[in-house]
C-alpha cells in the first residue's frame, strides 16, 4: 500500500483563501438582508406617512387656504418622513452599540464600531426617508384646499 494517502499537507495560505471566501460570502449575505430590511422599513415609513396625510387632510386644507404653497406642504411631509427614518436608524445604531458591548463582555473580545460606516448608515436612512416619503408628500401637496376642508 502507498503511504501517500495516510497524510495530508495543507498550506496556511490555502486556509486563509478559504476564510476570505467565507467572509466575502457572509458579507454579501448580510448586505442582502440589510437591503431587504431597508426596503421593508421604507414601505413602512411610506404607509405611516400616507395614514398621516389622510388623518391630517383638514390641517393641510387650512394651511393651503391661508397661503401655504405646494412646496411648503411637501417639505413638511418629507421632513417628517426623514425624521422617522433617521430615528429608526439611530435606535438601530444604539442597539448595535449595546450588543457590541455585551459581546465584548461575554467573549472578552475587543470589537469596535466603525463610525464612518455608522454615519453612512444614518445618511442612508435619511435618503430612504426622502425616497419613500416622496409619494405621501406629493399626495399631500396636491390636495385642493376646498376638497381638504370639505372632508370631516
Amino acid at each position: 500500500t502507498r503511504d501517500e494517502e495516510a497524510y495530508d499537507v495543507s498550506n496556511q495560505s490555502d486556509v486563509l483563501d478559504t476564510m476570505d471566501d467565507v467572509t466575502n460570502t457572509m458579507s454579501l449575505l448580510l448586505a442582502g438582508i440589510a437591503a431587504i430590511s431597508l426596503l421593508v422599513g421604507g414601505i413602512g415609513i411610506m404607509n405611516i406617512m400616507l395614514v398621516s396625510v389622510t388623518e391630517r387632510t383638514r390641517e393641510i386644507g387650512i394651511r393651503k387656504a391661508v397661503g401655504a404653497k405646494r412646496k411648503h406642504i411637501m417639505l413638511q411631509f418629507l421632513c417628517e418622513a426623514c425624521i422617522l427614518s433617521v430615528l429608526g436608524g439611530l435606535i438601530g445604531l444604539a442597539l448595535s452599540i449595546e450588543i457590541i458591548e455585551i459581546y465584548n463582555l461575554i467573549a472578552k473580545a475587543a470589537v469596535a464600531m466603525n463610525w464612518s460606516v455608522a454615519i453612512a448608515a444614518i445618511a442612508f436612512c435619511a435618503l430612504i426617508g426622502v425616497l419613500f416619503g416622496g409619494y405621501p408628500a406629493a399626495k399631500a401637496s396636491r390636495l385642493q384646499p376646498i376638497d381638504a376642508l370639505h372632508t370631516s
